[in-house]
């Protein structure tokens, strides 16, 4: 007979499903194995890097007057187009020149004319500002016109390529001494990294390099180096603290480090792009501002390059140069095939272990008796004296046959009361009025010498 509890259906507990990534991120639950895909890493930055450098031996930069020199003439034109700006140019009797329009607004022309004649230049000038100001319906007096010499545009290119320089040496130097020289290299690659990517895609794109874009360049490689030093901070810390118990290699340790230091470098990242993103298309864009668009534009790149390259560059070069050393080498060839091994840990996984490592120690520490004279050497009976010297002569008696002892060598019991067995209570030794009990901390007097069975003492 079928009962009402076996008609019901069985009811199924709730699957619980796996959060995703971002939510494991944040609980500290991640695992991903950077070190082991750094080949992937490696060909993505390989690529970008190798059309960059494509780019810049075929079209080179797009260098601004202040590297090269030239005149610039900039005017405000609402509604005007590049191909209207650029025929008006061309009518002036100046082909090579570089338009670029700002927010809708403003219309900046760039030529270089410093290797026509003195008389040449001054005309071609007066051309170009003449239709400038009948695109923009204005006198030519309200255009705006700004030349720079050639002299000073190369000694603006030595003192920009010398600051890089200073900068990769400075950082050499710090790094080398704050953590160790290979630390020092995979920043540097990383650094070094950042800028080619960056260059690259000012040639590809065809990006103005001005001297707004030199100081943000300097910013993200900054920003970048950054970045790089506080993961490899943690990979030192763990490398003293898990890694050295021998159950971890070095690529584990890095693996780790960056889990527990990937939201907070996703975060910065963010935080840090966000607002340059607003600058640059409000600023330049909606606004017209020329200087924010030259520095927010490589703020962006620089930024976005100097987040990929500490995570996916940096780390796993830095692991590839330790585990050459003999040490972690040797670590390597245990634990491939020991079934100990830690493997990757994830940050939860790792604090719970660093939690219990501790509490082991403290539970240790608290069974271990403190320093201190052995208690249970001499232990005291009552009514014994409680000093030291009291404690060291206090010593065992003879344990002797109950068959050689007589009603007088028993003496008066610790009480004061007599212990030969006839019932009646003797007052202590010491003389009659005193208590019947032995004061506390009076010393007890010796035992009587034994008699022998012939009856004299011994």
């Amino acid at each position: 007979m079928t009962t009402v509890d076996e008609a019901l259906p069985a009811q199924q507990e709730p699957e619980h499903k796996r959060p995703n990534a971002f939510v494991r991120l944040y609980r500290g639950e991640t695992s991903f194995d950077f070190v082991g895909r750094r080949r992937l890493w490696y060909t993505i930055s390989a690529v970008i890097i190798l059309v960059g450098l494509v780019s810049l031996g075929t079209r080179g930069l797009n260098v601004g007057i202040a590297f090269k020199g030239g005149t610039a003439w900039e005017v405000t034109a609402p509604g005007t187009s590049v191909t209207d700006v650029e025929n008006a140019i061309t009518n002036a009797g100046v082909s090579n020149a570089t338009v670029q329009i700002l927010g809708g607004r403003t219309v900046e022309v760039q030529a270089d004319l410093t290797n026509l004649p003195a008389n040449e230049q001054a005309a071609k000038k007066a051309a170009v500002q003449v239709e400038m100001a009948r695109i923009g319906h204005v006198t030519p007096g309200e255009v705006s016109v700004t030349d720079v010499g050639a002299t000073w545009g190369s000694e603006i290119t030595s003192r920009a390529i010398l600051a890089v320089i200073v900068f990769l040496i400075v950082v050499m130097v710090y790094i080398s001494a704050r953590f160790e020289w290979k630390m020092a290299i995979a920043a540097l690659v990383a650094v070094l990294h950042d800028l080619l990517i960056t260059v690259g895609i000012y040639s590809i794109f065809g990006f103005q390099v001005t001297p707004d874009t030199v100081i943000a360049i300097l910013t993200i490689l900054g920003y970048s180096l950054y970045d790089t030093v506080v993961v490899f901070d943690r990979v030192r810390d763990n490398a003293r603290g898990l890694g050295s118990k021998g159950n971890m290699t070095y690529s584990d340790v890095v693996n780790l480090s960056m889990n527990q230091t990937l939201a907070r470098s996703m975060n910065t990242s963010l935080v840090a792009i966000l607002p340059v993103l607003s600058v640059l298309v409000i600023g330049a864009q909606l606004l017209g501002a020329t200087t924010l668009q030259n520095f927010g534009l490589a703020l962006v790149i620089g930024l976005a390059a100097g987040a990929y390259s500490s995570i996916f560059i940096a780390s796993p070069l830095l692991a590839q140069l330790k585990e050459r050393e003999k040490r972690y080498a040797s670590i390597r060839e245990k634990l491939a095939t020991r079934a100990d091994r830690t493997g990757i840990l994830t940050p939860k996984a790792a604090a719970l272990m660093t939690a219990s490592a501790t509490g082991t120690a403290a539970r240790a520490r608290g069974r271990t008796p403190a320093p201190g004279p052995d208690r249970t050497a001499a232990v005291l009976r009552p009514g014994s004296a409680k000093s030291a010297t009291a404690a060291k002569s206090a010593k065992k008696p003879a344990v002797v046959p109950a068959g050689d002892l007589d009603d007088e060598d028993l003496g008066p019991g610790p009480d004061g009361s007599d212990t030969s067995g006839n019932g009646a209570a003797k007052p202590a030794a010491g003389g009659g009025g005193g208590s019947a009990t032995t004061p506390p901390g009076a010393r007890r007097p010796p035992p009587r010498p034994r008699k022998k069975k012939g009856g004299r003492r011994r």
